[in-house]
């Protein structure tokens, strides 16, 4: 089985990885050995083959793995593990256990995302090796090509570590290196996601040069990292780092605009695979019948919304059956079967960097400041200024205008409530089965048994 992916892995990325890349998720699941510790020498001749391998990369995080609008992705997995979205389905779907809190070492789901991750690093480690010191290529298509791919391994790493807590970080294609590598400390993994987002920025073109948003540029590395920043607790480096994409960055004033894929404040998103066929969020979160047929939001959330909130006017849809209304992510209005595409799936956006600057500036004490970047957000929402002017108040302001903003947005709510240690007290009283140990998936079982240098399994499991 190893020897079969890797022989595949050589021969797409050198005459058209893209093909394979954007085929199903099976395909990488389908291997014996952790998919991360596989080895084979890939040689780059060509910019298209590079491109193939990096838009190749961008479709399956878009169609299958981590960011993607599926059920299987963040935003539906996340949103029901925690109190955003509630499960209706008659039948077992993938976010049934995480809706119940009834994971195990053995869910499949938690090996796909676990696969699916460390399928998209070696994608972007066989890059980073194949463009090295490449004869091939000029200087400015090199550091290009290696932003690109230094950004990728940051942004799975930040998603791993913040689901799974201790994890290798993986930076070779090499079996021999990678057969026996042992989990770190997520300290140690934020300084090198933090390093390597710090080189990205420097290599990454200064501007978009897609046209769409659609490929990583300054901008987009330098918000990632005002997150990591953020969740670092170094407030400073938050604060100067959102600044900066604050600063170069349009804002949306009007929140009927901000998820068209034109809208100024997208920073990155992904494109469809076809016209017409928009985005995946648009046909998994809108149903048109009561009961919803899988999920819906939750009664908590929506009670979350401030009378007035425009954002609960535009942003979700409701069905009713007569008695009961049901609510669903209306952030994406346009499903497949249009002519053309006027949404993609955005990945980062402005208002996060305005309530990352909040919360740093909050925490820094610079009060005045973190209202008004709270002001941004709810006057665009269509509300009043916050009363909050106390720092634990205002703290507690961006956390709500950070529930209501970033709602079903590839897990925004569940990482805020572990990392400001809301989690429990938040989920024990409305979430079935929960349990402290629960801020953590388990590592699944098999990788365990395939390399026991990852134990010991996280508590709990």
């Amino acid at each position: 089985m190893k020897t079969i992916t890797i022989k595949r892995y050589a021969t797409v990325l050198l005459w058209g990885l893209f093909i394979f890349l954007s085929s199903s998720c099976e395909d990488f699941l389908e291997v014996d050995t952790p998919n991360y510790l596989l080895s084979g020498e890939t040689i780059f001749t060509d910019t298209k083959t590079v491109e193939a391998a990096m838009v190749g990369i961008y479709a399956q995080l878009r169609n299958n793995v981590l960011l993607t609008g599926n059920p299987q992705g963040l935003s539906v997995l996340l949103g029901t593990y925690t109190d955003e979205l509630d499960y209706y389905s008659p039948y077992p779907l993938p976010e049934e256990p995480f809706h119940k809190n009834t994971l195990l070492a053995t869910n499949p789901t938690v090996a796909e995302v676990w696969n699916g991750c460390y399928n998209q690093i070696y994608a972007a480690n066989a890059i980073l090796e194949g463009v090295a010191d490449s004869i091939y290529f000029t200087p400015d298509e090199i550091a290009s090509f290696k932003g690109e791919a230094l950004f990728i391994r940051a942004l799975i790493h930040f998603y791993l570590v913040n689901i799974y807590g201790d994890i290798p970080y993986i930076t070779t294609t090499n079996y021999h290196i990678n057969k026996n590598v042992e989990r770190e400390a997520k300290e140690i993994i934020y300084a090198k996601i933090i390093s390597d987002l710090e080189e990205a920025r420097q290599l990454l073109p200064a501007t978009d040069l897609s046209g769409k948003k659609v490929r990583p540029y300054q901008a987009v590395a330098t918000a990632l990292l005002a997150r990591v920043q953020l969740y670092a607790e170094n407030w400073e480096q938050a604060s100067q780092l959102a600044t900066l994409v604050i600063d170069e960055t349009p804002w949306e004033s009007d929140p009927t605009n901000v998820f068209l894929k034109e809208s100024p404040s997208i920073l990155w998103q992904f494109q469809p695979e076809f016209e017409g066929q928009n985005t995946f969020e648009a046909q998994n979160f809108i149903f048109e019948a009561a009961p919803p047929p899988a999920r819906a939001l939750t009664t908590t959330l929506m009670d979350a919304f401030e009378p007035g909130d425009l954002r609960k006017d535009l942003w979700t849809g409701a069905v009713t059956d007569g008695s009961q209304t049901f609510y669903y992510p209306y952030k994406y209005q346009h499903r497949a079967g249009e002519p053309f595409n006027a949404e993609y799936s955005v990945v980062l956006r402005l208002a996060e960097l305005y309530l990352v600057r909040a919360e740093a500036n909050a925490n820094l004490g610079n009060l005045s400041a973190a209202a008004s970047d709270i002001n941004k957000i709810r006057e665009r929402a269509g509300l009043s200024p916050t009363t909050a002017t106390a720092q634990e108040t205002l703290l507690n302001a961006v956390l709500k205008e950070r529930r209501v903003e970033l709602f079903t947005e590839h897990g925004h709510r569940f990482f805020d409530l572990k990392r400001t240690a809301n989690l429990d007290g938040t989920l024990i009283s409305s979430k079935p089965n929960w349990n402290t140990t629960d801020r953590l998936f388990p590592i699944p079982e098999k990788e365990l048994l395939l390399n026991p240098a990852l134990n010991p399994q996280n508590p709990g499991y």
